[in-house]
């Protein structure tokens, strides 16, 4: 710890007073002010940008003068948020850090709007994700000069984009993220650092003692120490810094037993990411970018895996992820059909005349998945080419967009298509953050594997009928959530895996790492497989998962025990589960049919 440029030790006080305190005005100097911290009221809680976000040293007066963490979340996506707002509402102190300056990760520095099982107007997510749902359609009826049939539509979907029920702005669930944090933000119950990066740790045995970030926009380092930690960030950061037990990419046939997974590891092999994008259509303007540097290379790019793709990655035909068949969608953004609609974030048709110039669509499609190379587990350098490269994938089927796409009538591009950077806050146009469908997972208690949840192989094992069969039941159930097992392209050379899954729990078990005792994951770094993770990645699990530790760590500060002991001992799974259930995580599913 010699090395670190600040040193900032946060201390519970009741177990951890060995620590020394800083005053308010170490503390804050230690963090570095030219940095975005959000530490006020919901005025705060709503900037949007870098420039808004940053703190001048007076908006620091009445913060505590010995700051004091229960828990420390590492990453501030859909699940580090519903951890600090779990954690909070149970009595903790949290401090979450985020990488980026938009709380909210895939549904907002990615850009995605949520992906949800058929049954979330109603069920299949806990009542704080419905809330969430509701908050967002709450904010378009306050703050968006809706039609008055959109405004009577109790299932407002702001886009009507066809892959969710609620495709909606990524600014919006950002609002309405930081209005939820704001009252513990306010009471000091919740600390959130924005721009800030883990890049150290210091451990004992089996615990984590502290976590070591540093401020991507000064370089200032703090230390953070906590009685519990978790790791919410998108590729699982924090598990080689801890030295905590991880899998990365496809497990072997032989070390898991699943029909879809390959003969040998492959610990490089994991799904695409994408780097989205928002636009609308503007008929009679020229909104054409500057040709791309790797266009060339893109156009030509015909992605090398097998079942071989149709053709070139950037054209209308693309690989049916069920069949692997060549299938193509006619579109047209005049028209607002094809993958136009896919994700479109906002039908003007929706709005009173004259709000919107054009429909905006998120573009996360097949034509931009980049599999030429991965995030994690490669070196910063490589990781940055990667990223750049991307980019670039997505740059050039926006100018293949507008300059040589065939259209309906038969001519070519679609001059009018216009790049949205004010939509995802940022200056190339590109989201914040690439989409990221597959992390560092931990070698848990319990792994989740493809038997527990295909349909195929639980109508195989347990000799039932489709209609009835169900997915394996987990005694240490934390919550549920549905989804297909949906893996896209891989940078190891496969095309994509879309099979038929059911209705899940999701278990303690896999929430738990196999020897580090203080650290929950509460992302996409769970106990699965690379194949299960296609069905426990999305929005509403992620979400479940962040809530069930965030519970969880409140309740082993209250009985003094560690997750380990809650998952072991009856008497305290059976409390802290209703628990849970009290505070609306359901544990188990109705009757339902498979996706």
């Amino acid at each position: 710890m010699a090395l670190l440029v600040k040193r900032f030790e946060v201390c519970n006080v009741r177990s951890m007073k060995q620590f020394s305190r800083l005053p308010r005005r170490s503390f804050i100097k230690g963090l570095g002010l030219t940095v975005p911290v959000i530490m006020g009221g919901p005025g705060l809680a709503l900037a949007q940008s870098n420039a808004a976000s940053v703190l001048p040293a007076r908006a620091t007066k009445g913060f505590a003068d010995e700051p004091q963490a229960d828990l420390i979340i590492i990453g501030g996506g859909l699940g580090g948020c519903a951890a600090a707002l779990a954690a909070a509402r149970n009595g903790l102190r949290v401090i979450m850090t985020e990488e980026t300056d938009w709380i909210g990760g895939q549904l907002t520095a990615q850009a995605v709007p949520p992906d949800e099982n058929p049954w979330i107007e109603t069920f299949g997510g806990t009542r704080s994700y419905l809330n969430l749902r509701a908050q967002i359609r709450d904010y378009y009826l306050r703050h968006f000069p809706l039609t008055a049939a959109a405004r009577a539509n109790s299932y407002l979907n702001p886009g009507n984009g066809w892959v969710s029920r609620l495709c909606h702005e990524p600014r919006v669930a950002l609002a309405v993220l930081n209005q939820l944090l704001a009252p513990f933000v306010s009471g000091q119950r919740v600390l959130v650092l924005l721009r800030h990066k883990p890049v150290g740790a210091s451990t004992s045995g089996d615990r984590i003692q502290a976590v070591q970030v540093r401020s991507l926009e000064t370089g200032n380092e703090a230390l953070l120490r906590a009685p519990f930690f978790v790791d919410a960030t998108e590729l699982g950061d924090l598990l080689p810094l801890t030295k905590t037990e991880y899998v990365t990419g496809a497990e072997s046939q032989k070390d898991t037993g699943e029909p879809h997974a390959p003969a040998e590891p492959e610990p490089n092999n994991m799904q695409a990411f994408t780097c989205c994008f928002a636009m609308d259509y503007l008929a009679g303007e020229d909104h054409t970018i500057e040709k791309p540097r790797e266009y060339g290379f893109w156009r030509r790019f015909v992605p090398p895996i097998q079942p071989p793709w149709p053709g070139p990655l950037i054209s209308w035909a693309y690989s049916d992820p069920i069949s692997r068949k060549s299938k193509s969608l006619e579109t047209d953004p005049g028209k607002g059909t094809g993958l136009w609609s896919y994700r479109r974030i906002a039908d003007k048709s929706q709005f009173v005349e004259g709000t919107y110039p054009g429909d905006i669509s998120l573009v996360n499609w097949p034509q931009n998945d980049y599999m030429l190379g991965n995030l994690c587990e490669v070196s910063a350098e490589e990781a940055a080419r990667h990223l750049a490269r991307a980019k670039q994938l997505s740059l050039s089927l926006l100018y293949w967009l507008q300059s040589e796409a065939p259209r309906p009538d038969g001519g070519t591009g679609w001059k009018g298509i216009r790049l949205r950077p004010d939509v995802v806050g940022t200056e190339d146009g590109l989201a914040k953050y690439p989409y990221i469908r597959e992390s560092r997972r931990i070698r848990a208690e319990f792994t989740v594997t493809e038997q527990h949840v295909s349909t195929e192989l639980r109508m195989k094992e347990t000799s039932t009928k489709r209609e009835d069969v169900k997915a394996a039941e987990f005694k240490d159930s934390v919550g549920i959530g549905s989804y297909r097992i949906d893996l896209h392209p891989s940078t190891g050379g496969n095309n994509s895996i879309d099979i038929s899954s059911l209705p899940f729990q999701i278990p303690l078990g896999a929430l738990l790492p196999q020897r580090v005792e203080n650290l929950m994951p509460a992302c996409k770094n769970l106990g699965v497989t690379h194949i299960t993770n296609g069905c426990y990645r999305l929005h509403p699990v992620e979400w479940n998962i962040g809530e069930a530790v965030g519970v969880l760590a409140a309740f082993c500060m209250t009985k003094k025990r560690i997750p380990r002991e809650v998952r072991k001992q009856g008497t305290l799974l059976k409390e802290y589960q209703n628990l849970l259930t009290e505070q609306g995580v359901p544990l188990v599913w109705p009757k339902v049919g498979p996706r």
